[in-house]
């Protein structure tokens, strides 16, 4: 048993959203009682205790669209002129790399990310990976990872037919694999959804037996969708209809499913992305840095699209996407009074919806019954913090680098901002050795 109390807790429980002096208390990874510091302690007298000594107590974050084996692309060269385009950008940077990752290199990778995400509170992550050249195993060698890190991880493999379709076949195996590993040992760390890159490297044959390898294991798909324009117009071109139009036709949208970034989605689409309740993931920095352009996430969740908030590998600080979120959407409409609800119901709402639908309990709100994942952070507000302006708080007083504990399952992973059973410095320094390996194969 254990009590996480002693500060003002955040629950994200619209029937008691804020407790000034708030306690957690957490027996075998699931919350059991939330409530008064003094009341928890009264009733639990023999349980280990956290203090958070006055700091914010809040569910841990939620990352919904991630790519762990960009680490090793921090600091590297590209060896081709600078790319101009999106797809330049796939080719001469993202399609190069992924083709040296080697096995060990996918798990050193995954090692780092976990790492960053642990000290920056999130504590659940949806990874979306690719290594061509070694893809059996791939996903279990995250799972690895993600074992010894204890970050909840959601895992899938980018299924694409860029590489052949011998390659194409090897991901589709690798993704029922690893969902028949995590239907059968029942691990409450880990789950999956079934990996497919993108519209315009997916041929009809691989999309059509991923769909049928995923409705015998009843899992979802993640997808990048309508990220750029060039994938729109490759669609029309070669399917004479739409990126949302594909895949609602050959049967992979649903409530299980996940569209990242659909940058370039028109009515029609946002009205089947509804009906059929699929998640959409917005990655506004990503998108941002590509120039791929602002998807219209405003009019998305007006119009009744669930909508998280992913960083697509940019960064492993979620506060810090919340704030990128708030600006772009000022910024694309001209007006300050928008977008400043919508990003924190992306990353505290439906991020929690989301994972929770993938992890088949309430994970991202501190409610009796839910995932035992939450975060201490070290903000002592400046101004009075009250359950009408806890968003004004989030957004204008904290960064990642706040976070003082980070604990999933009821397992302590970071204490005093110091990991717990974890040597950084040995996962940095293998990091290292394998990223200056693999950028001379690059």
């Amino acid at each position: 048993m254990l009590l996480v109390g002693n500060g003002r807790l955040i629950t994200r429980d619209d029937s008691a959203p804020l407790l000034e002096d708030g306690c957690v208390a957490i027996d075998d990874g699931l919350i059991v009682a939330v409530g008064p510091s003094a009341a928890l302690r009264q009733r639990y007298p023999m349980a280990q205790s956290v203090d958070a000594r006055g700091r914010l107590i809040m569910p841990g974050l939620i990352n919904t669209h991630l790519h762990l084996y960009s680490a090793f692309a921090r600091g590297m060269a590209l060896k081709a002129d600078s790319p101009e385009a999106f797809l330049q950008i796939l080719e001469r940077l993202w399609w190069r790399l992924d083709k040296v990752l080697t096995l060990d290199d996918t798990y050193s990778s995954a090692m780092v990310g976990m790492v960053d995400c642990i000290r920056n509170g999130v504590t659940t992550i949806f990874d979306h990976h690719a290594s061509p050249n070694a893809v059996t195993g791939s996903l279990f060698r995250i799972a690895d990872a993600a074992q010894q890190t204890g970050v909840r991880s959601c895992l899938c493999y980018e299924v694409s037919d860029r590489d052949g379709e011998s390659i194409a076949d090897q991901g589709l195996r690798e993704n029922r694999a690893f969902l028949q590993f995590c239907r059968q040992s029942g691990n409450g760390l880990l789950s999956g959804l079934f990996g497919l890159h993108a519209s315009f490297t997916l041929s009809d044959r691989t999309l059509a037996r991923a769909a049928e390898m995923a409705s015998g294991l009843n899992a979802g798909f993640h997808i990048h969708t309508a990220e750029a324009a060039s994938d729109v117009a490759h669609c029309q071109r070669e399917h004479g209809k739409r990126v949302v139009h594909r895949l609602h036709d050959l049967g992979l949208l649903g409530s299980r499913t996940i569209a990242a970034h659909c940058v370039h989605v028109d009515d029609t689409e946002i009205g089947i992305l509804r009906d059929t309740g699929t998640s959409v993931v917005h990655n506004p920095e990503s998108n941002m840095g590509n120039a791929v352009g602002c998807a219209p996430i405003l009019h998305m969740m007006q119009s009744g699209v669930r909508v998280g908030l992913g960083s697509d590998g940019y960064t492993c600080d979620m506060f810090e996407s919340l704030k990128v979120a708030n600006l772009l959407h000022k910024h694309q409409a001209g007006s300050p009074s928008v977008g400043w609800a919508e990003p924190h119901t992306m990353l505290f709402n439906e991020n929690s919806r989301i994972a929770s639908k993938c992890f088949g309990r309430t994970v991202g709100k501190l409610v009796p019954g839910a995932h035992a994942d939450l975060i201490i952070v070290d903000y002592d507000p400046p101004t009075p913090l009250l359950p009408s302006n806890l968003s004004s708080h989030i957004l204008f007083g904290i960064s990642g680098r706040m976070v003082d504990t980070t604990i999933v399952g009821g397992r302590i992973l970071m204490q005093d901002r110091k990991l717990i059973d974890i040597d950084e410095q040995a996962v940095t320094a293998e990091a290292r050795l394998r990223a200056a390996n693999l950028w001379q194969r690059f």
